[in-house]
């Protein structure tokens, strides 16, 4: 069934990815990342949660300390994956299993959230996907990457190394999900913290530290964050890094011609 869905070099690439991934850098990104979904959620308790696209399981370690739900469990097509998620005896996780990357192995509205973070962009039927989330979970909080600026068909390569076939704006998501019969509840933006900057910068880029470069980084992280205050929505949305977005089953269908 993987094979017939998803690109066997796909498949290949995510095995071979949490084989030799890096355990500081996807912590750190994680911890970020749950953090969003902890404040999109506010207000609201979800006792059973599927994350899908777990990946090596660092957001749910993150959100399993916090307490954010009693249940979980998780999906992912790597084989490796899945090793690595098990290896964490997350406390509350209730199940670990690979997938194909668009059938979920579970009845209907089985759950009171699905979490999709960071994987939609990698998808390449994502409308296939939406449907089987609706399917199966009254409420998504969704995150991807605002890759989306003017002139990305130049950087296609750039992407494409980090495996994001698809690139969202804030509004061409919310369209997306709109006509796929899901309704916006909230969402949020975020522009990448200097920790996760610095990090990028001296560890994995392997830049020398300096005092100058420091200043910068978080003094273009100030200012941005200013503007998005100053501003308001349509600035944070211009200038974010990131989207989260929960949304639920909307009463009223949307019917495709």
């Amino acid at each position: 069934m993987a094979e017939q869905i998803i690109s066997g070099n796909v498949k290949t690439a995510y095995d071979e990815f949490y084989q030799k991934h890096d355990e500081a850098w996807r912590m750190l990104g994680a911890k970020y990342k749950a953090q969003h979904i902890i404040d999109v959620s506010k207000g609201r308790i979800f006792k059973k949660v599927l994350e899908v696209g777990a990946g090596d399981g660092s957001i749910l370690k993150f959100l399993a300390d916090a307490n954010f739900a009693e249940e979980y469990h998780a999906v992912e097509i790597s084989e490796s994956g899945v090793e690595h998620i098990l290896a964490r005896n997350i406390a509350g996780v209730k199940s670990v299993q690979e997938f194909d990357g668009y059938t979920l192995p579970f009845e209907r509205d089985s759950f009171d959230l699905i979490i999709l973070s960071h994987v939609l962009e990698h998808v390449e039927h994502e409308r296939m996907l939406l449907r089987e989330l609706k399917r199966v979970a009254r409420h998504c909080i969704i995150e991807v990457p605002l890759d989306y600026r003017v002139g990305v068909d130049k950087r296609i390569k750039h992407f494409l190394a980090y495996g994001h076939i698809n690139v969202y704006t804030p509004t061409s998501l919310r369209y997306l999900l709109q006509t796929e019969g899901f309704e916006v509840e909230d969402d949020l933006t975020s522009l990448i913290e200097p920790e996760v900057t610095r990090f990028n910068t001296y560890i994995n880029q392997k830049k020398s530290k300096s005092l100058v470069k420091n200043i910068k980084i978080s003094t273009e992280y100030a200012l941005k964050d200013m503007l998005g205050i100053v501003f308001g929505k349509k600035m944070n949305e211009k200038l974010a890094n990131a989207y989260t977005v929960l949304v639920k089953k909307a009463d009223q269908q949307v019917n495709i011609f």
